[in-house]
């Protein structure tokens, strides 16, 4: 009886990595939303997914918004023109961004889990008018 409590608790702690789930991101000059795009640029995910974004055009990279990612959450950045993978360690919400285009409203938006306890850290903090404009609409999308 012993071993066989063992043995589930083994695969019960392999089969947690194996339900996550991986979210495409694009990196876009052009896209359905106009230029210089995320697509999706709106993610709703679960805490242990991972996003990977995916330059598909030269010149872009992705990295944090400071003061708008979940408690915890350490700021990150990819290199331009390389593929970068983000694991969603905490509930909450990502804003982030591409540095050369952010002034264009290069920005995207990643939920993980039910709920947005950061959410007002987004809805309030400077961003640039075209980047605000994108990150309300991403915004409106989210499930709290």
């Amino acid at each position: 009886m012993k071993r066989i409590l063992i043995t589930a608790a083994a695969l019960a702690a392999l089969a947690g990595p194996a339900l996550a789930a991986d979210h495409q991101v694009q990196m876009l000059n052009k896209g359905a939303d106009g230029m210089m795009v995320f697509e999706p640029a709106f993610v709703q995910a679960e805490v242990g997914d991972t996003v990977t974004f995916v330059p598909k055009d030269k010149g872009h990279d992705v990295a944090s918004l400071p003061g708008m990612l979940p408690e915890g959450v350490s700021d990150f950045e990819s290199k331009l023109n390389e593929q970068y993978v983000l694991t969603l360690d905490k509930p909450g919400l990502y804003g982030v961004k591409c540095k050369p285009h952010f002034p264009m409203g290069m920005v995207a938006l990643i939920q993980a889990g039910p709920d947005a306890p950061n959410y007002d850290a987004l809805a309030t903090g400077k961003l640039p008018n075209k980047a605000r404009a994108r990150m309300d609409a991403e915004l409106a999308q989210v499930k709290h």
